[in-house]
């Protein structure tokens, strides 16, 4: 059986550790509609840029279990990057999803009937980190993933859109999945919590915004822009999504010498590392 996971980022710097850290070898680069790009990584020997392009084009050499790739493939990564926002990643992660439905049939790795053939859809970067909870450096593992200002402003205070009957705001994520990803990251001493992280198409800027933020989505540890449209987008194919993220600043007053970027890119890389060796060989069929 192969695992086979999807893993969106919002540049090209978040993906390049990703792929780094997976330490799958060189990816194969399939081109999608909208000028996207997939880097595709496997385990299976013989597989990446260096093989026939014949055999790449056609799915030549598969597995068996309707899954594309050599024999002896334990694991296919694909590594998207999808831009930047909710609206630019939601439309990416869809036409990666559409392509893989309709060019890689599911097999019993993949959700039975979904036309999917992933196991599991990631939204991965570097985030800002609400103190004390997220620090700079440590890595937030998403027990939800929030939609912090999808709503309205009322006199009486915002309103979520799922309180103003429009739609959803929250998707969680399986407690047994992100139990595996922090037992995987425990392991190895990498700092960690598992705490919701909030999707936001403003980056906080202010200490104002920040605590008004942290009051309305209470425990939440770190803030991004991209990971409510990736689950949007893995939730209309019923695929689990977990949203991963490395700490490089604190959610607040923007302060360009505090951040820690490199930092972050770093402890990025090393959670891929782990979880290409642990979690991702050990996914449940959906």
């Amino acid at each position: 059986m192969v695992h086979r996971i999807l893993i969106v980022t919002a540049v090209a710097a978040e993906a390049d550790s990703v792929s780094a850290g997976l330490g799958l070898g060189g990816a194969e680069l399939l081109p999608l509609p909208g000028g996207l790009v997939l880097r595709r990584h496997s385990d299976a020997p013989g597989d990446g840029p260096a093989g026939s392009p014949d055999d790449r084009s056609t799915g030549a050499g598969s597995a068996g279990d309707g899954s594309t790739g050599s024999p002896g493939a334990r694991l296919r990564v694909d590594v998207l990057v999808g831009g930047v926002g909710p609206a630019a990643v939601a439309a990416s992660t869809g036409t990666a999803l559409a392509y893989a439905a309709l060019t890689d049939p599911p097999g019993p790795s993949g959700p039975s009937g979904s036309g999917s053939p992933y196991d599991l859809v990631v939204s991965a970067g570097i985030a800002g980190g609400f103190q004390p909870l997220a620090p700079l450096g440590s890595v937030v593992v998403s027990s939800a993933v929030v939609a912090a200002d999808l709503g309205a402003q009322t006199p009486d205070g915002y309103l979520t859109i799922d309180e103003l009957g429009f739609g959803r705001s929250v998707h969680p994520v399986p407690e047994a999945l992100t139990g595996r990803i922090a037992a995987a990251l425990a392991a190895a001493g990498r700092p960690h919590t598992v705490a919701p992280v909030l999707t936001v198409s403003t980056v906080t800027g202010t200490a104002g915004r920040a605590a008004e933020l942290a009051g309305l989505r209470p425990g939440a540890a770190a803030e991004a822009m991209e990971g409510f449209g990736v689950a949007e987008a893995a939730a209309g194919y019923a695929v689990p999504v977990v949203e991963i993220r490395a700490v490089s600043n604190a959610v607040g007053p923007r302060d360009r010498a505090a951040w820690r970027i490199g930092e972050a890119l770093e402890a990025l890389r090393h959670t891929f590392e782990l979880l290409g060796k642990t979690v991702f060989l050990e996914l449940e069929p959906s």
